[in-house]
C-alpha cells in the first residue's frame, strides 16, 4: 500500500534565519570539506549574505549493480508523526536536503512541488530534510511555497544526514537525492535544481527499474 504524507497546514508568523549562522548547519551536513569551509569564508567576505555552499548544479546517476546498501533513516515531521526508511520501501522517493533561508532552495521549491504533484499519482514519494529549522519556519516555508510535502525536522540530532552521508554525502544545500525501491541511493543533484527535466527522467529511470 503506497503511503502518501502530505504537510499540515497551519498559519504562523514568518520568521527569518541570519544568512551567517547557517554555518553551523553546513558543517553539520557536509561535514564541511576544507575547500567547503573556504569558498564559505569567501563568500562572507566578499558580503554577498549567501551563508552556504551552493554547490555546482553537478548530478550523479549510479547504476544498480553499483549501489551501496540501503539506506536506514527515521525522523519527526512538521505534523508530529515519525517517517521512516521502512514505510518507504518499494518506493521511490526524492529525497530534499534545505532550509529556509537558503535562496537556491526558494528557488527550487515550487519546481520540486509540481514534480511530486506529477509523480505522486505514481506512488513516488517526496521527502524533505530540514537541517535548520524548527517547526514554525517549516510550516510558514511550506505555506509560502504551497509544498505538500512532509519534511523532517533534522536540526537537534542530524540523525537522517548522518544515515546518508556514508554512501552519498549532501555536500551542499540543496542537494536532492533519488532513492530506489530497495532504499538505495540511485541519482544525486548537488546544489540548485537548475533543470527540472533532469530529476524527472532520473524518477522515471528508477521507476522503469522495477519493471524491467
Amino acid at each position: 500500500m503506497t503511503t502518501i504524507l502530505r504537510t499540515p497546514r497551519r498559519r504562523r508568523p514568518i520568521r527569518t534565519v541570519a544568512a551567517v549562522a547557517a554555518l553551523g548547519a553546513l558543517v553539520a551536513l557536509s561535514g564541511c570539506t576544507t575547500e567547503d569551509g573556504d569558498r564559505l569564508a569567501t563568500q562572507f567576505r566578499e558580503g554577498t549574505g549567501q551563508g552556504y555552499i551552493s554547490g555546482d548544479g553537478a548530478y550523479t546517476v549510479i547504476a544498480e549493480a553499483d549501489r551501496a546498501e540501503p539506506v536506514t533513516f527515521a525522523g519527526v515531521v512538521e505534523s508530529g508523526d515519525t517517517i521512516s526508511s521502512d514505510d518507504l520501501l518499494g518506493q521511490v522517493v526524492v529525497v530534499n536536503f534545505w532550509y529556509a533561508a537558503c535562496p537556491p532552495c526558494r528557488v527550487e521549491a515550487p519546481d520540486l512541488e509540481a514534480i511530486w504533484q506529477e509523480f505522486e499519482p505514481q506512488g513516488v514519494q517526496f521527502v524533505g530534510v530540514n537541517i535548520r529549522d524548527g517547526l514554525g519556519t517549516a510550516i510558514t516555508f511550506a505555506e509560502e511555497f504551497g509544498i505538500t510535502y512532509p519534511s523532517i525536522l533534522d536540526r537537534d540530532d542530524a540523525a537522517v544526514r548522518l544515515a546518508f552521508a556514508g554512501q552519498v554525502a549532501p555536500n551542499a544545500v540543496p542537494t536532492t537525492l533519488v532513492v530506489d525501491q530497495q532504499g538505495r541511493v540511485a541519482a544525486r543533484i548537488s546544489g540548485l535544481l537548475t533543470e527540472p527535466s533532469t530529476l524527472r527522467a532520473m524518477i522515471r529511470d528508477t521507476l522503469a527499474e522495477a519493471e524491467s
